[in-house]
């Protein structure tokens, strides 16, 4: 077998090939595949460069602030992968992304604006699920985008959460684990590798773990039974990877210790009692979340004891960085840690060869002109009726809205605005900022307020408490009332006493398209609800 490239390797044996891959890595080669690294702006930096040549780093992580000019992303993606052939064996990197879909979309630029993991939820169709990952896939493919961190399986179980909200998909355990199920499909059939997250869950806390680490007081039996869900069903499909997340389970663990560094939630739940020998991939080290007393060297070492196999970064390290130090070091000291590091890269090789080995050297590389898988009209056409089949409607008022009178349509998105002005060409228009999040813009209100007087009916698009307080105006005015709910719909149950909410989980102007039609009455909201009744 000849194994002095990996593109050599094609029809070989899987478990042949991997040793003879792991037979020519010296210690910096095994210990590299581990290694996910980031780059700051548009370009890679020589320093990256440097982890790919010489240790051939096993993977990079595209963040948004990488991926504003989709053009930019996949020049730079082919720079990574030419790189990659000049390094040791010729193993490509993964390069991998956070473009859920909806809310979450990483890679911007030209790709699709999509209705959202919740959409998906409220129609609770697994194709929309499928087709929404496929379509997603097509664009990453084109971009050389070989790995997504999707789908989030967290639980709407905090509805109110800042951090999940309408990246969830419902907030039933089972239901999640079928839509993710045909999402990871769907990926899968566009050549991406897909992640699901955050590994045991994140839903059942508000607080985000890029900021501090979030502590879940539930039991094992609660775990198992409601956020392992999802997970005990994608394991059994084979789903690729999944990632672990920094969320405390003190009842569970014994401590704060965070889940990303627990080796009973990895090795004994995920490995063990669910039976999942795919990829596990650490949610970013640098964040707060994942802190340990000893600094981010000891997070890295108890990341690898705990059963991680990649230790993701949202920075590029230094070569000589601690992190690298240390565990290098104890690769070369510690008989136990070396097997651990050595059982990671040969899981990390096998993915390889079994999702880029097929792709071939050309494969890996973004199309030549990606742009022109954006947005296709099939895809357009796909999340336009997706969207209109997860608008949900709820409320006392009575749908579709009457004609006549003043209306005054106000709320903070461009493709919200123009859809309305679209369908209402008479309405007045009021524009209000998005952010902050928490309070309106106390001279915003108050220009609302005046403008309220010539308006017999308001339609506000709430995404947030902001745009809840526009809504609150109105009530208070005594107005014909109709939301039109954006992103997470929490925020808009406190109106459906008084008026009609109409719900569409995302800001794609495709969702506010739906949003107006059900308005105009020339569609019927035939979504479900995807949040706990009462909730």
């Amino acid at each position: 077998m000849d194994a002095s490239s990996f593109w050599r390797l094609a029809g070989a044996d899987e478990h042949d090939a991997i040793e003879a891959l792991m037979a020519r890595m010296g210690p910096e080669e095994r210990l590299g595949q581990l290694f996910m690294l980031s780059y700051s702006g548009e370009e890679p930096t020589p320093l990256l460069y440097s982890w790919i040549r010489k240790r051939g780093l096993g993977g990079v992580k595209i963040f948004g602030w990488n991926a504003e000019d989709t053009a930019k992303v996949a020049s730079a993606v082919n720079h990574i992968q030419k790189a990659a052939e000049g390094a040791a064996l010729d193993v490509p990197p993964f390069v991998a992304t956070d473009q859920e879909g909806g809310w979450i979309r990483h890679v911007r630029g030209a790709t699709s604006v999509t209705p959202g993991n919740m959409a998906i939820g409220a129609s609770a169709w697994p194709s929309d699920a499928y087709r929404s990952a496929l379509y997603i896939g097509a664009e990453l493919s084109a971009l050389g985008i070989t790995m997504n961190f999707a789908p989030n399986v967290d639980l709407a179980t905090r509805p109110e959460s800042t951090i999940v909200g309408p990246r969830a998909f419902s907030a039933d355990p089972t239901e999640t684990g079928i839509l993710a199920a045909a999402w990871a499909r769907g990926m899968a059939d566009s050549g991406v590798v897909a992640t699901a997250k955050h590994y045991p869950g994140h839903g059942d806390t508000a607080l985000d773990s890029h900021g501090i680490l979030p502590v879940i007081d539930i039991d094992e039996e609660t775990l198992w039974n409601r956020e392992l869900v999802p997970y005990r069903m994608l394991a059994a499909e084979g789903i690729p990877g999944i990632m672990s997340g920094h969320l405390a389970f003190p009842k569970i663990v014994g401590s704060k210790q965070p889940a990303s560094l627990s080796t009973h939630l990895i090795q004994d739940l995920l490995r063990e009692r669910m039976g999942y020998d795919g990829l596990v991939i650490t949610d970013d080290l640098m964040m707060s979340g994942a802190a340990s007393s000893g600094g981010l060297s000891e997070t890295c070492e108890l990341a690898i004891r705990a059963g991680n196999d990649i230790l993701m970064f949202s920075r590029t390290l230094g070569l000589e960085d601690e992190p690298w130090t240390r565990l290098i070091r104890l690769y070369r000291s510690d008989p136990g840690f070396r097997a651990r590091v050595d059982e990671s890269a040969r899981r990390v090789l096998r993915a390889k060869l079994r999702w880029l080995l097929p792709l071939g050297a050309e494969g890996v590389l973004p199309d030549a002109v990606p742009d022109a898988a954006m947005r296709s009209p099939e895809s357009r056409e796909f999340f336009t009726e997706q969207a209109m089949r997860s608008a949900t409607a709820f409320g006392t008022a009575t749908l579709p809205m009457p004609e006549g009178g003043g209306i005054l349509v106000a709320g903070p998105f461009a493709d919200f605005m123009a859809e309305a002005q679209a369908r209402l060409p008479d309405s007045e228009a009021f524009r209000f900022s998005y952010l902050p999040a928490e309070n309106a813009v106390a001279d915003e209100l108050e220009a609302f307020r005046l403008r309220l007087s010539k308006a017999d009916t308001v339609i506000v698009c709430v995404a947030n408490p902001a745009g809840a307080a526009f809504a609150k105006a109105a009530r208070e005015a005594g107005k014909k009332l109709y939301i039109v709910s954006a992103l997470n719909p929490s925020y808009a149950l406190e109106f459906s006493d008084y008026g009609a909410v109409v719900a569409v989980y995302s800001y794609a102007r495709e969702s506010f398209k739906a949003a107006f039609a059900v308005l105009s009455g020339d569609i019927e909201a035939v979504g479900r609800f995807p949040l706990q009744a009462g909730s």
